[in-house]
C-alpha cells in the first residue's frame, strides 16, 4: 500500500505558474505508475496526466498539453505537475493517484489516492 500527500496548490492569476508535488510513502514508489486528476465543483473527476514507473513514458490530456508537464523523482518518492500559463478553467482540486497497472486515463485504473490540493486561477 502507498500513501499520497499533495502540496503546492494555491491562488494565482491567469498566465501564472504553479508546481504541484505528490509525496509517496509506504511500498516501493518505483513500482507504481502515477497520475494526476482534477475535480471542479459539480463536475466529474478529469484526467490530467500520467507517468510510467520509470518516468520514461508520459501522457497529458489535450486540455493541458503544452502547458502542463508531469515528472517524477523515484529517489525522493515524489511526482510533480508543472503547470504553466494557468487559466481560470484550470481551477479545481488536483489529486494524485498510484497504480500497479501501466497507468492510464481512467480514474478506476488507480488504486491509491491523495486528499488533493486546491488550485484557483483568477481572471
Amino acid at each position: 500500500q502507498v500513501q499520497l500527500v499533495e502540496s503546492g496548490g494555491g491562488l494565482v492569476r491567469t498566465g501564472e505558474s504553479l508546481r504541484l508535488a505528490c509525496a509517496a510513502s509506504g511500498r516501493a514508489f518505483s513500482n507504481y505508475a502515477m497520475g494526476w486528476f482534477r475535480q471542479a465543483p459539480g463536475k466529474e473527476r478529469e484526467f490530467v496526466a500520467t507517468i510510467s514507473w520509470s518516468g520514461g513514458i508520459t501522457y497529458v490530456a489535450d486540455s493541458v498539453r503544452g502547458r502542463f508537464t508531469i515528472s517524477r523523482n523515484n529517489a525522493d518518492n515524489t511526482v510533480y505537475l508543472q503547470m504553466n500559463n494557468l487559466k481560470p478553467e484550470d481551477t479545481a482540486v488536483y489529486l494524485c493517484a498510484a497504480t500497479t497497472s501501466p497507468g492510464g486515463t481512467m480514474a478506476q485504473e488507480y488504486s491509491y489516492w491523495g486528499q488533493g490540493t486546491q488550485v484557483t486561477v483568477s481572471s
